[in-house]
């Protein structure tokens, strides 16, 4: 009897050996792994840079507000420089996001031509190129390109002051040819008031960069130099809102002064009695972001995506800016 009773308690004995020995890390990680779908072990986190103008505009500022948010909450990575309209700058930003290691990149030129060499260092690299608001020139190195209809946004801006002033006028246009989305703007313009029966005479063009304080210098000299302007065409709302403390310094009444974006702050102006804004061709830079973010995580999974997409402009004055409203962008 104490015979067989020892045979058991060896048995026992075994038998906790040998599962002690197909675990005996009890407590690791290893031991508890928590199973994981393929699916998870197969997503990729990327790193995206973000290079435009400048974040000094509100526009870009807010553009890549609504792409961080897409991106980060796809837990990706979004490095974001600003070349302050300086375009070797860009360029040298852009090599230095290249060393950081980043799959693709959301870029709106400083200069559609003169980023010629960050476009080839990027294709040298690997580094697919989502190009948003404003075209670069050789759009072949571009895998796709996000914007608004910029053409008709001038002519927007165009339509509205053929009714506003029907007796024509002499007009003053500021722009910068280095971008080439004001370059379209000013183009749409320019094709809405050669319908003009009585004539509109384009009497003096700027080139201020797209800078609000360039712009103010601009217009305060063409306003002490010229006389009876009926309206200002200006390549985006930063030029206009020079354009409008230049006119307000020079005393000026009767003359109509157009931007591009619809910016909060030139809404805000529009909201007053009386403005010298006639009116906005307004972008939405949170609709432009978010299907640039959609569509590069889109295009870095191997997913289908459009080449080209364009957002709706929409023009904005005095009798609708309340159904908009000016706090924020629309």
């Amino acid at each position: 009897m104490k015979k067989k009773k020892l045979q058991i308690l060896m048995c026992l004995v075994l038998c906790f050996s040998l599962l002690s020995g197909c675990k005996n890390d009890v407590g690791t990680e290893e031991d508890n792994a928590i199973p994981v779908s393929s699916d998870e072990m197969n997503e990729e986190k990327y790193t995206f840079g973000f290079s435009c103008i400048t974040m000094d505009n509100p526009f870009y500022i807010t553009l890549e507000a609504a792409i961080r948010e897409v991106i980060e909450g796809a837990e990706g990575v979004l490095i974001t420089k600003d070349p302050s309209q300086d375009s070797d700058l860009q360029l040298q930003q852009i090599q230095e996001m290249i060393n950081e290691g980043i799959d693709a990149i959301f870029l709106s030129p400083v200069d559609w031509e003169a980023i010629q060499p960050a476009l080839e260092a990027l294709n040298e690299a690997d580094v697919r190129i989502i190009n948003v608001d404003t075209h670069i020139k050789d759009t072949d190195y571009a895998d796709t390109y996000i914007g608004s209809d910029n053409k008709n946004a001038g002519f927007l801006c165009g339509e509205d002051l053929l009714e506003k002033a029907p007796e024509g006028g002499k007009v003053v246009i500021l722009e910068s040819l280095n971008t080439n989305s004001i370059i379209d703007r000013i183009t749409g313009f320019e094709e809405a008031i050669a319908e003009a029966e009585n004539g509109f005479t384009i009497i003096v063009r700027r080139d201020v960069e797209g800078d609000l304080k360039l712009a103010l210098e601009a217009a305060a000299e063409i306003f002490a130099e010229e006389e009876d302007i009926a309206a200002v065409m200006c390549g985006n709302d930063q030029i206009a809102l020079g354009a409008l403390v230049a006119a307000n310094d020079a005393g000026l009444e009767d003359i109509l002064i157009y931007g591009v974006d619809g910016s909060p702050d030139l809404k805000k102006e529009l909201v007053k009695a009386e403005t010298l804004i006639a009116g906005t061709a307004a972008q939405s830079p949170i609709s432009m972001g978010k299907a640039a973010a959609n569509i590069g995580l889109a295009m870095m999974r191997g997913e289908d995506y459009e080449k080209e997409t364009y957002t709706e402009v929409f023009f904005i004055d005095k009798d609708n800016v309340e159904l908009y409203g000016s706090d924020g962008w629309q």
